[in-house]
């Protein structure tokens, strides 16, 4: 037998995907994005994983315990292709509760594999070729992969330190008749920030004047320090012409389970179901009506959460300072950016790729959430992650001051 020796390559749809994710050489050869990298080097050096946002602690143990129930009770096969009516209820209700607004569970709610599938059926139903789809920058990574496989134009708008807010100006001249969507994040991944009522009644105002649609990803929702989380679907105006992302992984520790879900309109909810059955179809039988219990967790829970988190971003930042960083300070999520550059580390890449050896730490280079024509203006800044163990982020804290050295 022969063996073959000619290159693969990789075209159609999927190629415009890795193209938007900056997955492609410039050979146009597929290549694993850094946050494979960093996991990686993580593992086979044995670093303190600060990269990747994942909790180390599980989740309200009558969440999981409602998730070993439910597998003992038998909900093991395939759920209703829009969700369990059980937590679709909980979806409306958790709406009602925390921001007065009304949804119908049965009309309007759909439950997906996590907010990333949410952000790809929502995309790809409601993109054309030539749309155009309007996001802040940095952004998180499965946007620009979206937009390329809808065959959409990806147009930013920039987040600039050192408090990485977007310029009102600067996104009117954004937006425009050739707007399709304005997806907006917030809180923002990756540098925690937290949108104010201003500015999302200004994203309404330009979706009215253009005829854009608003999607809102908004998964850390629950996890802000301080600060109100608007959603944008409860301002005037807004409801008739905004998708609502969310997902539970992000407040309840369960990022594994990938339960997300949609409310919307009942005529943007059709497209998006079309396109979504084709994707996963459904997932996570017996972890949907544990999602139902995480939501009608007290108050107390959601408030506590949050507590213990602003704690943590404290704690990280201060060593990150102490180490010679300077700090943005973030007002939700899961993540703080630091700028290396004071600390003789003006390339960011260079620094995650060499942290192991030096501090015994991973984090993500900001240029992973820009696109590549963009990225000298983001060059020395890291990502980190402070959803883990208190212990650990002491220990990171503590090694990172190798860095002074």
């Amino acid at each position: 037998m022969g063996s073959y020796r000619g290159k693969v390559t990789v075209s159609g749809p999927w190629q415009r995907a890795a193209r938007g994710a900056m997955l492609l050489s410039d050979a146009g050869e597929l290549r694993p994005t850094i946050f494979a990298e960093m996991s990686a080097l993580a593992a086979r050096t044995g670093a303190i994983n600060l990269g990747q946002g994942f909790p180390d602690e599980d989740g309200p143990v009558e969440v999981l315990e409602a998730a070993r129930q439910a597998i003992s009770d038998g909900a093991n096969q395939y759920p209703p292709g829009l969700g369990i009516l059980p937590l679709r209820e909980a979806i409306a209700d958790h709406q009602a509760r925390f921001y007065g607004i009304e949804v119908h569970p049965e009309r309007v709610v759909l439950v997906t594999a996590g907010a990333t599938e949410a952000i790809a059926a929502t995309l790809l139903a409601l993109v054309d070729e030539g749309d155009e789809v309007v996001t802040l920058e940095p952004f998180y990574d499965s946007y620009a992969a979206m937009i390329g496989l809808a065959r959409g134009r990806h147009v930013t708008v920039p987040l600039r330190a050192p408090d990485f807010r977007p310029d009102p100006d600067e996104f009117r001249a954004a937006v425009t008749d050739r707007t399709r969507v304005i997806l907006l994040n917030t809180p923002h991944n990756p540098t925690g920030v937290v949108l104010d009522r201003a500015f999302l009644e200004l994203a309404v105002e330009l979706a009215h004047t253009h005829d854009a649609i608003l999607v809102t990803d908004e998964v850390y929702e629950h996890l802000t320090f301080g600060v109100e989380h608007v959603p944008v679907a409860s301002l005037p105006g807004a409801r008739e012409r905004t998708v609502t992302i969310s997902s539970g992984g992000k407040t309840f520790s369960t990022t594994g389970w990938k339960v997300g879900w949609i409310t919307t309109t009942p005529e943007l909810l059709g497209p998006i179901l079309a396109v979504k059955q084709f994707l996963t179809y459904v997932n996570a039988a017996p972890f949907q009506p544990a999602m139902a219990v995480g939501l009608r967790m007290p108050d107390a829970f959601f408030t506590d959460a949050a507590g213990v988190l602003a704690s943590k971003r404290d704690l990280l930042s201060a060593g990150l300072r102490n180490a010679g960083f300077d700090v943005a300070r973030p007002d939700g999520s899961y993540f703080v950016i630091a700028d290396g550059k004071e600390l003789g580390f003006p390339d960011a890449v260079e620094l995650c790729r060499r942290l192991p050896e030096l501090a015994g730490v991973v984090a993500i280079p900001l240029t992973a959430f820009v696109h590549p024509e963009h990225r000298p203006s983001y060059a020395s800044f890291v990502r980190f992650a402070f959803c883990k163990r208190v212990e650990v982020l002491k220990t990171a804290s503590n090694q990172l001051t190798a860095l002074k050295s």
